[in-house]
This record gives structure tokens, sequence and C-alpha cells, in this order.
């Protein structure tokens, strides 16, 4: 079978915009399918436009997306099945809560992890059998949307091969300055705005460290490998066996991934990421209200985050600070103490980003039953647009709060001032952030306006 998997690209503007980085589902699927005999071939959006030759001839495409991207998955989805007749996939995290409205635009939608739903699906069609019995599919039948129950069963992580990109198109494995892969999947945390324990479930599981390390042994010099994992050091003696295991082969490349703030505390933990090329670490501190912290149920404090940035910096770390800002809880005094809490402990890069219900969180039910939505484009579900009512501040005034807390974290000034503290990364970071946020502001023009017309503030009881 001829299969051809798409990702189609983030229509908005964003702080990181320059750097490039795959999503792992397709290349994943991508070479389980062409294990299995199939011929395959990828396009990442982002890397490469499509090929219509290649939409012509395949006999089946798959489409990967998240919520910033649905709104171009379905646009895409629409024009292959009405110009090339051929059946198509949707699946990812976004499709996966909405599944009823996926299916407008597919034949068939994944739910959940893919890997056994779609090679189960493939087999189906090619020997020309039905979907009842695949796990986590929805489909239809006879005019009717069909939902199958989720599948029981999560993937075997060591079951999932080494993702080869020169699936790819644009794409040359070793050449990719950025390379992605995941040691783990799951999380026990229960932070309201997320969607994660949906996806992959609260249970963690675990790649074999040897077969993290065997992919690790072909990166080179020069290349920065990002772990996807959600909480790369959720199991801490499973994380020390890997980096020492890193540190014994001579690992030639550097790497960055997502941990808590608390690892501060295992020293250990600490030196050996060092010792191991750790670049940096994005860590989600979402806010300097202790109110808030409570709110978004992260179980640290705001004296655990000041006291983990410091540390880390001491062990010549660097530390991505990701903020949310919009809570019920907040207020515009908090949300500029946020500004001056990232520049005082100097933070090498961070984001301020709004709140955002996603499809899947715990947030987005509860603001849909409340009626405080009152954005539901997809692609303005990025954490930089303002989709739903705050409380005790205004939408257009949450969205001004947001650009200028980028725009002063990413300013000349700070930028100069990071360069003459000889954090050049830092220095180089605050540059690109001030194009992108100035490109981010015109092209936002527009939503500015939508906003200007809503109404000042809405009351929540």
């Amino acid at each position: 079978m001829k299969i051809v998997g798409v990702e189609p690209r983030n229509p908005k503007v964003h702080v990181f915009s320059a750097f490039r980085l795959p999503r792992l589902a397709l290349p994943l699927l991508g070479t389980l399918l062409r294990d299995q005999g199939h011929q395959v071939k990828l396009f990442l959006e982002e890397w490469h436009p499509l090929d219509e030759t290649a939409l012509a001839e395949a006999d089946l495409v798959l489409i990967s997306t998240i919520t910033p991207t649905a709104s171009r998955a379905y646009a895409l989805a629409d024009r292959i099945r009405r110009h090339y007749r051929k059946p198509v996939v949707l699946g990812g995290p976004h499709v996966s809560f909405l599944p009823d409205e996926a299916l407008e635009h597919a034949d068939f939608v994944v739910r959940g992890e893919g890997e056994k739903t779609v090679a189960e699906l493939v087999r189906a069609l090619e020997e020309g059998g039905g979907a009842e019995e695949i796990a986590g599919l929805s489909f239809w039948r006879d005019g009717e949307k069909v939902h199958n129950p989720l599948r029981s069963d999560f993937t075997n992580l060591d079951e999932l091969p080494i993702p080869d990109f020169s699936l790819v198109a644009g794409v040359r494995p070793e050449r990719l300055r950025i390379y992605p892969t995941m040691t783990s999947r799951g999380c026990p945390y229960g932070c309201v705005f997320c969607s994660v324990i949906a996806m992959f479930g609260r249970r963690y599981r675990f790649r074999a460290k040897e077969l993290v390390l065997e992919e690790m042994a072909a990166i080179q010099p020069g290349q920065l490998v990002f772990f996807y994992d959600d909480n790369f050091a959720a199991n801490v003696d499973r994380t020390k066996e890997l980096l020492e295991g890193l540190i014994r082969q001579g690992f030639k490349g550097e790497w960055s991934s997502q941990v808590r703030i608390d690892i501060y505390r295992d020293r250990e933990l600490l030196e050996l990421m060092k010792r191991s090329g750790c670049f940096v670490l994005y860590i989600g501190l979402e806010s300097v209200n202790p109110e808030t912290l409570k709110a978004f149920r992260k179980g640290i404090t705001f004296q655990e985050i000041e006291e983990g940035v410091r540390t880390l910096h001491r062990y010549g770390i660097r530390v991505h600070g990701m903020f949310v800002i919009g809570a019920d809880t907040d207020t515009e005094e908090t949300i500029w103490a946020t500004l001056k809490f990232a520049q005082k402990v100097r933070l090498d890069s961070a984001q301020f980003l709004i709140l955002t219900p996603v499809p899947g969180s715990k947030m987005f039910r509860q603001m849909e039953k409340e009626g405080r939505i009152f954005e539901r484009r997809w692609e303005f579900y990025d954490g930089h647009h303002i989709v739903f009512y705050p409380q005790g501040l205004s939408p257009m005034r949450l969205q001004e709060l947001s650009y200028e807390l980028h725009r002063r974290f990413y300013s000349w000034p700070q930028a100069l001032k990071a360069l003459a503290q000889g954090q050049g990364y830092s220095a180089y970071l605050r540059y690109m952030g001030r194009r992108f946020v100035k490109k981010w502001r015109q092209e936002n023009r527009s939503y500015f306006e939508l906003l200007s017309s809503l109404k000042a503030v809405r009351a929540f009881s």
C-alpha cells in the first residue's frame, strides 16, 4: 500500500518559529508501516511543501494534528478527499477529543495513541475487512458516526522502532540540527490546563535505556537532541542511569528536555545533567502567584521556583521558563510580577503564554460549561491568543499584557544586558525573539480589532 503522511504547518507566528522541530508521531508511524512492507512518504509542512503527485498516487493519507493546526488539517483533508478521492485518516490529540468534529472531514479518526490502531486499520483496508473491531477508531457506517471503545492496552515503547527521518521530505537525518526522540510517555500530575493524561495515561511508561543509548550513539557533534518526554526526570534513578550511559559511551551532542523545577534538590542529578551535555531545560514554572500555583495544582511554591532556577544556573544549566497568565486568581499586578521575576533570576529564555482551554483538558470542559469560550477557530489555540473571558480582566487587556511581557523580555536592552554578562545564548534568543514578537504583532492586527468589540469584563460566580 502507498501511504502518505502529512503534518500540517502551524499557521501562526510564535516566539520560537525559527526553531523547526519535527513532531514524532508521523516519523514513528511511517517507520512502523515501512517495516511492514508499505511504501511511505512523509511531509511535514514546516519543512517541505506537499507533493501533489504523491497525494495522487497514494492509497491512504494520514494527517496528524494538534489543536493549533486542526483548521489546516481539516482543509487539507477536505481537499484530498474531494480532489483526489483518497481515504483520509486523522489522528493526534485534538481529534482524539473531538472525533465527531473530525469525522466531518475524514473517513477515519484515530483516538489516543495511534501506533496499534493505524497498523490494524491499514491491515483491514488491505484485506478488505471492516473497522468494527479496531479499538480507538472512529469511522462512518451507513451515514452514521461510530466510535469504537478506546484501547485498553497502551503501546509498549520498547516495540517502537527508531524513527527513520529519511522518510520525511526535505530532511536529511544526519543534518538535523535538533533531533527529536522520547524515552517515556504519561504523567502522574493533574494540571488543569493539560491534556497529556487524557491522551497518554497517568502511568509513566519508559523505553529501555539500552534502546535510547543505541539511538543516541548516532548523534554527531553539533546536534542537539530534544527529548519529547513530558517530564524527563520523572523517575530520577532511571534518568541517572540513562545520563551515566550517555557519559560512558561518549555522547557527542547536547540535549534538552522538559522537567519539573523540583529536580534542583538532587545535586547528583544536576551534576550528571551537566556532564552528559545538558544544553537547556524547559520548565513549566507557570506563575509566581501562590494562589495561581494552587489553582493549577502544580505542587510547587514560589520559593522553590526561585531557588530552583538559581541552583540550575549555578550548575551552568540554562533555563527556559514557561509561564501561563490569565488564571482567575491572576491580576494585572501578579502578571507584571511574572516579568520582573523572569528578569530578576536571569532566565535564559521565557514564554508568557495565555491560559488556553485545549480540548481534552479539565479547563476546556469547565469553561465550555460556563460559556466562557468566545473563540472556536482552532488556529488561535496556540497560547498566544486569548480565546475565553478571563476573570477581572478584559480579553483585550490580557492579550495586551501577553504581548507586552514578550516584548519587554525580548528587547534590545535585555539582549545587550545579557551580552554584557557573557550570556551569548540568551542574548541571541532575545534578538531572535524580538524579531518574532514584532512580526506577531503585525500579523494579529485584526485579532486585536476583534477583541476591542467584546464586552470589557465579564463577571463569573
